[in-house]
């Protein structure tokens, strides 16, 4: 049983160079729109520490 894909919403940052992504309360950047996407599929992946 695979897990959904929380809703990620791509865009492009304003006064910088770059896309940015956003998901479930979580932002990463890229140089373009897939690399952010990709960068934001990789940091979900990771398992959640304990604080």
């Amino acid at each position: 049983m695979k897990a959904k894909k929380p809703k990620m919403s791509v865009f492009k940052i304003k006064n910088r160079k770059g896309y940015a992504a956003l998901s479930s309360g979580h932002l990463t950047e890229g140089k373009t729109p897939q690399q952010a996407s990709d960068r934001m599929e990789k940091a979900l992946k990771r398992k959640k520490r304990k604080a």
